[in-house]
């Protein structure tokens, strides 16, 4: 997970933890830490990759543009699902990343309830 909204990192914990998704998650709290966590994925051969990625777009020291291009480029990462979970409803944001291949796009929605359903669409991606 790529996500430096503290409440967000605990919503998106908990939606997975309500959907039953056995999962060893790593935060990345800004686009320079997903960097190093891509950079060390690659070169340590006992890291394996992750199946999914949860990638915010509005990220400090590095977009969420920035880190899916460098996802996609990764020789290790670039077949892990990347799923856009993000406040943007821009459709630029939407296109630029659909054109980089991801696998879904999630608008952060403000209610509880209406952001507890993420956990069926990262399920519905890891079963995929």
């Amino acid at each position: 997970m790529v996500e430096d909204n503290k409440a967000d990192v605990f919503l998106l914990r908990e939606a997975i933890l309500v959907a039953g998704i056995p999962a060893d998650l790593h935060v990345a709290r800004d686009g320079e830490e997903a960097f190093e966590f891509i950079n060390h994925t690659d070169t340590d051969e006992n890291e394996a990759s992750p199946s999914l990625v949860l990638l915010d777009l509005n990220l400090p020291k590095r977009t969420g543009i920035e880190v899916l291009e460098h996802i996609k480029q990764s020789p290790k990462c670039r077949e892990s699902r990347v799923l856009i979970v993000t406040s943007s409803d821009s459709d630029q944001d939407k296109a630029d990343t659909a054109k980089l291949g991801v696998d879904g796009y999630f608008r952060k929605p403000s209610g509880y309830d209406a952001f507890m359903k993420i956990g069926d669409v990262v399920k519905q991606l890891l079963a995929a």
